[in-house]
């Protein structure tokens, strides 16, 4: 777990005319050029900006906390440390980072030899304690990023990973730690692996574009058949070969179903437009795709425990069920479309409801239904829904004056009877959010069909709910899948309290690895992998605004 520091954002004006001071004269940088160490680093706490090289110290507000936690001396003096830490900053690329974040060009050029001036020392410690940060946080701060984001970093992991700096300054460890900091989690290891895959591919070439034209299915024969074969064998979906033929043959139909599988495209084998634009992303495409993702990664996957979880894969439209970080169930999902998006968040499965009444929640209130039944539409009717006053009592929908009414004192309850036609189906698996989002069966099965799934408003259907019921209850004496049944069968509705609280993440992942090393890429439903990827690639800058704060409104 890891330690607070500072995150990129605007400069103040002060800050500002002290980096035109300090960058942009020589004089200003170089007047005390072998300044004692102390001097240093009470202009730091001063919240002076310093400048080294040219290079601004990012970490400025830890560097004192830093020194002083190892005796208040030079920490980089041995030319074999600074060997270490440069070898750490290239390795920084193996998880999608950017190596020139750290000093790396400046660093190279330090004099060798055991000596260092107090200026290179506090660049040294400054790459090296941004490095540890970005490996155990995460570079980009989502709370920041992201307005909807409600997983905000733990104390702890800020005090963990400063932590992790003072203990490698202070044993030499400094390799060793930066890569335990690094999520410990299978997601991550497939990642970073995944990445290097397709990092080789680039370096061989890439692959070639496929031209547009008619669909081609297998037994066809078409002039672009060797070049669906040469980009089919550059990602390793099909088996290297030097066929010329132009037939669409059996294995090339394979190799093209394997590719739409990765893709989460319908895999059938023929090759459509939307086949065909998957085709045609450029390999660094799906390399920054990859660093992004292991970004997101960097966020969430220090804090997930072994044992029981819960993972709803938002952007793959899926539920895993994993325990000890294994998984030993899945199924398919329904999200949130554009306009209503699944939130991400962390929370604990609590309750399990068969035979749910639903009740009209307020964001629908206001988007759906008051809106129709003031255009004079029937959307109670349409949705079998009943109306209630606050005391439970039920109300003639006639008698009230529906275009004088607004969501924010509407004194009426819209509730849905239990039953085949309710839009929570036969079971409701229920956590305490501040989005009234749940998992829920659904009447609509046909459309787990569909290899895009975002129909719903915010909450998560999925399919064969009964067994993640069992599996959640986890109490196979009292409600086996068969009790289940039974007690759904009975019509009325049950809740049934969860005795040890499943953890469930609800989290965005636009490419991963499956467990037989396939990489997985997903469209970006929300369009949210360009904004993250901007500021992945921006250089740091120092700032004064702590990491896991909301910036203020503008």
């Amino acid at each position: 777990m890891w330690p607070e520091r500072r995150r990129a954002g605007a400069l103040s004006a002060t800050t500002l005319a002290l980096y035109a001071v300090l960058a942009g004269s020589a004089q200003a940088q170089q007047s005390v050029p072998n300044a004692p160490l102390e001097q240093r680093l009470s202009a730091l706490r001063a919240d002076t900006a310093l400048v080294v090289r040219g290079e601004p110290l990012i970490t400025h507000a830890t560097l004192p906390t830093l020194y002083t936690a190892t005796g208040g001396k030079l920490l980089w003096r041995h030319a074999s440390q600074r060997a270490a830490l440069l070898s750490a900053i290239r390795a920084a690329a193996d998880d999608g980072l950017e190596p020139g974040d750290y000093h790396l060009a400046t660093l190279e050029q330090l004099p060798p030899g055991e000596t260092i001036s107090v200026d290179d020392d506090l660049l040294a410690t400054d790459a090296y304690s941004q490095l540890i940060q970005h490996l155990a946080l995460g570079k980009v701060d989502p709370m920041r990023l992201e307005p909807g984001w409600q997983l905000p970093l733990a104390k702890s992991r800020r005090e963990a990973a400063q932590a992790a700096v003072i203990g490698a300054l202070q044993d030499g460890s400094i390799a060793a730690t930066a890569n335990h900091v690094r999520p410990q989690h299978y997601f991550y290891d497939r990642g970073r692996a995944a990445l290097a895959q397709y990092r080789r591919i680039a370096a061989a070439g890439g692959w070639p574009t496929l031209p547009a034209g008619p669909r081609l299915e297998p037994g066809a024969i078409d002039p672009r058949v060797p070049v669906l074969r040469r980009r089919l064998i550059a990602s390793g979906d099909l088996a290297a070969s030097d066929e010329p033929s132009t037939q669409y043959d059996a294995a090339l139909a394979a190799g093209v179903r394997a590719f739409q599988s990765r893709h989460l495209l319908l895999a059938d084998g023929i090759v459509g437009e939307a086949t065909r634009r998957a085709l045609n992303v450029p390999v660094q495409a799906r390399i920054d795709a990859l660093r992004l993702n292991l970004e997101r990664g960097r966020w969430v996957l220090n804090d997930i425990a072994d044992g029981d979880l819960v993972v709803v894969d938002i952007a793959g439209f899926g539920v895993r069920y994993l325990r000890d970080r294994r998984v030993i169930w899945r199924s398919r999902a329904i999200v949130g479309r554009t306009a209503r998006q699944t939130p991400v968040f962390r929370a604990r499965i609590d309750h399990v409801i068969l035979n749910p009444t639903w009740t009209v929640p307020p964001t629908i209130l206001a988007k759906d239904v008051l809106p129709a039944m003031q255009r004079g539409e029937d959307a109670l009717g349409h949705k079998h829904l009943q109306v209630y006053d606050r005391a439970g009592r039920p109300v003639d929908p006639t008698t009230i004056r529906w275009n004088e009414q607004s969501v924010t004192d509407f004194p009426y309850v819209l509730r849905q009877a239990a039953g085949e036609a309710n839009a929570l189906g036969r079971v409701k698996i229920n956590f305490d959010n501040a989005y009234s989002v749940y998992l829920h069966d659904t009447p609509s099965q046909e459309l787990f069909e569909r290899s895009e799934r975002t129909f719903s408003s915010g909450c998560i259907r999925i399919d064969r709910p009964l067994e993640l019921a069992e599996l959640v209850l986890n109490d196979p004496m009292h409600w086996s899948r068969g009790a289940l049944r039974e007690a759904i069968d009975t019509g009325g509705t049950r809740s049934i309290a969860v005795t040890r609280a499943v953890p469930i993440l609800i989290m965005y992942w636009t490419a991963e690895v499956d467990a037989d090393g396939h990489v997985i890429f997903k469209r970006d439903i929300y369009s949210r992998d360009a904004r993250l990827l901007r500021q992945l690639d921006r250089r740091p800058e120092r700032t004064a605004q702590p990491r896991g704060r909301r910036p203020p409104p503008a």
